[in-house]
C-alpha cells in the first residue's frame, strides 16, 4: 500500500497591535526550604543554581551523584512587575507559557490561574480581570518524584519504569548514554501577549495537488476576535498579492481559507536529490485601513509516500520524494543537553550543519527525548533533512485513565498541528521500542504481571498508539503516515528482517561479530550502534588528571551502560591491538566503534534496495559520555563520523567476500548515469604494487551493482595480512570514491612504521594541510592544542600520496602544534 502526505508550514508571526512582553525579563527569585536566591533565570533550577554558585557544573566528575537532592525538592519562582495603563486597557491580556517543566501551579496576584502537569504542551490563561499596575506572579514546581511517588502508590497502574507516569522528558530520568536530572523551570518562552480587536492565531498552507507543472493549495487562517466586528485580510506568496477580502467576524475564532495555484513550481528535494526550495506565505490583517496584525510563514512543495509493498521477500518499507525512491541516510537524535534552556540557536546550526557534512537526508527524533524547537525544524527544512518524528514515548507502558489519555491525547494536538507545517517532516511514530519491550523483553515475568494486569495494560497501550495518536496525526496532519511503533518486530524475530524497520542489537546487546551486519539487513535499519570514546578535551573537560584512566570512579561514572566497558573490551580484543595507555584505548575506542558501524552502513547501501534506509544510534550526546554517538557533547567529530561521512557520499565503493572471489561494489544515490574509471591496484604496506587494473565502466543511476570480481586464488598467493586492496572511482582527475579493503582484523595487519610529513599553507578558512608517508599508514589521526575542525581525520594514507586536509581555525596553527597517531603506534 502507498501513503501519500502533503504538507502544511507555519514560522514565525510577528504581531503589529499586539503587545508581547517577555516574563524572563523581568528580575525572578528562585525559593526551597533550604534556598533563598535573587535575580536569577528562571527557566531551570539547576542552571538557577549553577549561576549563583549554589552549585558546582553538573557535569563535572561525579557532580551528577551530589546532585540527586534537587529534583526531590519544590522550588518556587516569583516575580514582580509593572504594566502600563496602555496594556492593562488592552481588549485581551494573557499569560502565555510555551513549556512549563513539569508540575507547575501557577498564581497570579495572588490566585491561581493554572495547575500544569506536562512538559509537552503549552498553556494561554486569561488574567484581563486579574491584571493591574503592579503584578506578583508566582509559580510552584513539584518534585516529579513525589507525583510519581503518589500515582505507584495509588496502585491503579502497574508500569515497569516509573518515569512513564509523567509526560516529562524521560531522558531527564537516566538511560544507558544519559545522566539523572530532574529538571524543572520555565524551560521555553514566556510572555504577556497584550492585544484589541483581531489577531492571527492560526496560517497554513495545505497542498491538494502536488505535481513538476503544478500545485494547487488552499492558504488557511484562523483569526482570533476579541469581539464581534469586520476586518479585511491580505493574502500574499512571496509578498505577490494572491487576494484580499472583506470578513465579518464574530468573537472568538474565526476560519478563512483562499486557494492558490502555482504554475511550473520548484519543489522541496531531500539533501542530495536537489534544491530544498521554500516558499513564502503571508496575510496582512486591517481594521478600517490600519495593519492591526500579520502572519508570514515558509512552506516547501512536495509529495512524500511510504511505501510497503508485498514483494517476494517480504514487504517494502521506503520513502519516495516527489515520485522518485529514497535511500534514507542519517542517525538518531537525541536532545543535545540535559538543560535544554541553554541550547542556543547556534548549536542546533552546528548540529544540522555537521549531518548535512556527513552527507545525511534523514534524523529521526527519538521518542525518549522531546519536540524540539521550531529552529530545529526550520533547518532541516532549509538544509533538505527530512525527519522521522516520534511522538514522546520510549520503553515503558503507559497509564490508561482518562486524564492521562486526555492528556496525552492535548499533546499530540498541539505539537502535531504546530509541527504539520513542515516539508522536512514525512513521517510520524508513536513510540519508541514499546510494542517489542511488551512482547519480547519479559516485562509481565519480570514485574509479576497478572493476566488483568498484562490485559489492562495493553489495552492502554492500543488507545493510545493505535487509535488516538493515528487519529490525531490524520485529522490535523491529513495524509501523513503514520507508524504505530518502532521497530515494527523485536530483532530477535526472521520476520523483523523481511518487514518494517528493524533495531538490530544482536551486535552489542547480544555480543555477536560485526560481522553479523553485513548477514542480518532488513527493509529499513531504523536503529544499530556501538559505543566509542568521546573526543579527549571533552574527557579533559569533565575530568581531572588523576581521573583519566580506566576504572576510576569518575570515568566509570560517564559511562552508564552496565556492560558498555565490557563489551567496548571484547570487541577491540576481536579486531584491534587492546592498548594500556588510556589516549591510547580512547584513540582505539574510537576506531573500534567506526570499524563496526561503517560495517554496518556498507552492508546497508550494498542491499538496496531491498534495503532502503539505515540510520544508526546515535547522532549526538546530551553530555560528555562514552556513547554510541558520532559526535559528542561539545560537537567534537569522532572516528564514526568521518567514517560516515565517506560512507553516505553520493557514491560508494564498498566490498564483501564470497567463498572463491572478493567482489567490488559500486553503490550510487545519484538521480543520473555517469561514467567513470574502476582502478584497483593490490599494493603492500611499503606500497609495492602486486597487481593493477584500470577500466571504464557504467554507473547507473539509484543502484547498487558489482563492478569486479578477484579471485581468492589471486590474492592467497600473498601474505594477506601484509597487502590490501585499494580500489577508486575516478571522472578525468576528479575521485568520485575510494575505499580500501583489508583480508585480515586490523589487529593481525603487519603495518609497518610509516614516515609521515606535513606541509602548512594558510587560507582564508584556516590552514591547508598536506600530508604524505613512505609507507601505507592507518588510522591516521590529526590533533591540535590550537581549536578548529578537521575537514578529514582518522583515515588511511597510501605510500607517496599526498592528501589535502582543511583545518579550520581563526588562530595560529604551526607545524609543531600538529601531532599525529596511528594504528602502527598502538602496542
Amino acid at each position: 500500500m502507498k501513503f501519500k502526505f502533503l504538507i502544511i508550514i507555519l514560522f514565525t508571526v510577528f504581531r503589529v497591535s499586539a503587545q508581547q512582553i517577555d516574563l524572563k525579563s523581568f528580575i525572578w527569585n528562585l525559593q526551597s526550604d533550604t534556598v533563598s536566591l535573587n535575580q536569577v533565570d528562571p527557566s531551570d533550577v539547576h542552571l538557577a543554581l549553577l549561576s549563583k554558585g549554589i552549585i558546582d557544573e553538573p557535569f563535572f566528575g561525579v557532580n551528577e551523584q551530589k546532585l540527586q537532592w534537587i529534583g526531590k525538592k519544590e522550588w518556587t519562582f516569583e516575580t514582580e512587575f509593572d504594566l502600563t495603563k496602555k496594556v492593562q486597557e488592552k481588549d485581551r491580556v494573557e499569560l502565555c507559557f510555551e513549556g512549563l517543566d513539569t508540575y507547575a501551579t501557577v498564581y497570579f496576584n495572588g490566585e491561581l490561574v493554572l495547575k500544569a502537569d506536562n512538559m509537552f504542551r503549552s498553556w494561554v490563561i486569561d488574567v484581563k480581570s486579574k491584571v493591574k499596575k503592579h503584578n506578583y506572579l508566582k509559580i510552584v514546581f513539584e518534585s516529579p518524584l513525589d507525583v510519581i511517588e503518589t500515582k505507584k502508590n495509588a496502585g491503579e497502574w502497574k508500569l515497569p519504569y516509573d518515569y512513564g507516569y509523567v509526560r516529562k522528558a524521560p531522558y531527564h530520568f537516566g538511560w544507558d548514554w544519559g545522566p539523572t536530572f530532574i529538571t524543572c523551570g520555565i524551560w521555553r518562552p514566556a510572555y504577556i501577549r497584550a492585544w484589541n480587536d483581531i489577531r492571527v492565531d492560526d496560517l497554513f498552507v495545505e497542498q491538494t495537488r502536488v505535481t513538476g507543472s503544478e500545485v494547487q493549495a488552499d492558504i488557511n487562517v484562523v483569526i482570533e476576535a476579541a469581539k464581534k466586528g469586520s476586518a479585511e485580510i491580505l493574502f500574499f506568496r512571496d509578498a505577490h498579492l494572491i487576494e484580499k477580502k472583506k470578513l465579518d467576524l464574530i468573537r472568538g475564532k474565526n476560519a478563512f481559507s483562499v486557494s492558490d495555484k502555482v504554475i511550473n513550481p520548484k519543489l522541496w528535494w531531500p539533501s542530495g536529490m536537489g534544491n530544498p526550495d521554500l516558499y513564502s506565505y503571508s496575510v496582512k490583517l486591517k481594521v478600517d485601513g490600519n495593519l492591526v496584525d500579520e502572519s508570514e510563514m515558509k512552506t516547501g512543495f512536495r509529495t512524500a509516500e511510504v511505501v510497503q509493498q508485498t514483494d517476494s521477500s517480504g514487504r517494502s518499507f521506503y520513502f519516495k520524494i516527489n515520485g522518485v525512491p529514497v535511500f534514507a541516510k542519517g542517525a538518531n537524535y537525541i536532545p543535545p543537553d540535559n538543560f535544554l534552556p541553554r541550547v542556543n540557536n547556534e548549536k542546533y546550526k552546528q548540529i544540522i550543519e555537521d549531518a548535512k557534512k556527513a552527507n545525511m537526508n534523514m534524523l529521526r527524533v527519538w521518542g525518549g527525548g522531546t519536540y524540539e524547537k521550531d529552529i530545529f525544524y526550520q533547518l532541516c527544512d532549509e538544509n533538505g533533512m527530512m525527519v522521522w518524528q516520534d511522538f514522546m514515548f520510549a520503553c515503558n507502558m503507559s497509564p490508561g485513565d482518562s486524564a492521562f489519555v486526555a492528556n496525552v491525547k492535548a499533546e499530540a494536538e498541539e505539537n502535531v498541528i504546530r509541527l504539520r507545517n513542515h516539508p522536512s517532516i514525512v513521517l510520524w511514530c508513536g513510540n519508541n521500542e514499546v510494542d517489542e519491550a511488551w512482547h519480547n523483553w519479559g516485562w509481565q515475568k519480570s514485574n509479576h504481571y497478572s493476566e488483568a494486569d498484562s490485559a489492562k495494560l495493553w489495552n492502554a497501550y492500543l488507545n493510545i498508539f493505535e487509535k488516538i495518536l493515528p487519529e490525531v496525526v490524520h485529522s490535523y496532519s491529513p495524509g501523513t503516515f503514520y507508524w504505530p511503533s518502532s521497530p515494527s518486530i523485536g530483532w530477535g524475530h526472521q520476520e523483523a528482517f523481511r518487514q518494517g524497520d528493524v533495531h538490530y542489537w544482536e551486535v552489542w546487546w547480544g555480543r555477536a561479530p560485526f560481522e553479523n551486519y553485513e548477514k542480518k539487513i532488513g527493509r529499513f535499519m531504523s536503529e544499530y550502534g556501538f559505543q566509542g570514546m568521546p573526543d579527549l578535551r571533552t574527557i579533559e573537560a569533565v575530568t581531572r588528571p588523576e581521573d583519566r584512566k580506566m576504572g576510576s570512579e569518575v570515568f566509570d561514572a560517564h559511562q552508564k551502560h552496565p556492560f558498555g566497558w565490557e563489551a567496548i573490551k571484547q570487541y577491540m580484543e576481536r579486531d584491534f591491538p587492546v592498548p594500556e595507555s588510556f589516549v591510547d584505548y580512547y584513540y582505539v575506542s574510537q576506531l573500534l566503534q567506526a570499524y563496526g558501524i561503517g560495517m554496518a552502513i556498507e552492508a546497508h547501501r550494498r542491499a538496496k534496495p531491498y534495503c532502503m534506509g539505515t540510520l544508526y544510534w546515535q547522532l549526538n550526546d546530551c553530555w560528555p559520555v562514552v556513547s554510541w554517538s558520532s559526535f559528542d557533547y561539545f560537537g567534537r567529530w569522532k572516528a564514526l563520523h568521518y567514517t560516515v561521512k565517506k560512507d553516505y557520499a553520493p557514491i560508494l565503493v564498498s566490498f564483501d567476500e564470497t567463498e572463491d572471489s572478493l567482489r567490488v561494489w559500486v553503490v550510487s544515490d545519484e538521480p543520473l548515469s555517469r561514467k567513470a574509471i574502476l582502478q584497483w591496484t593490490l599494493m603492500n604496506f611499503s606500497g609495492k604494487v602486486l597487481k593493477s587494473e584500470s577500466r571504464n565502466i557504467e554507473i547507473e543511476e539509484n543502484s547498487s551493482v558489482v563492478v569486479s570480481q578477484l579471485n581468492r586464488k589471486q590474492i592467497q598467493e600473498y601474505d594477506t595480512t601484509a597487502v590490501f586492496l585499494n580500489v577508486k572511482l575516478l571522472t578525468g582527475d576528479t575521485m568520485l570514491a575510494e575505499n580500501n579493503y583489508f583480508f585480515a582484523r586490523p589487529k593481525n595487519l603487519k603495518l609497518l612504521k610509516p614516515d609521515i610529513t606535513f606541509d602548512l599553507e594558510k587560507n582564508t578558512k584556516g590552514y591547508i594541510i598536506s600530508v604524505t608517508s613512505k609507507k601505507f599508514a592507518k588510522g591516521v589521526q590529526l590533533s591540535t592544542s590550537v581549536d578548529g575542525f578537521f575537514g578529514d581525520n582518522y583515515f588511511d594514507l597510501l605510500p607517496d600520496e599526498k592528501k589535502i586536509i582543511l583545518f579550520e581555525t581563526t588562530q595560529q596553527l604551526k607545524l609543531e602544534n600538529l601531532e599525529v597517531k596511528t594504528l602502527f603506534d598502538i602496542e
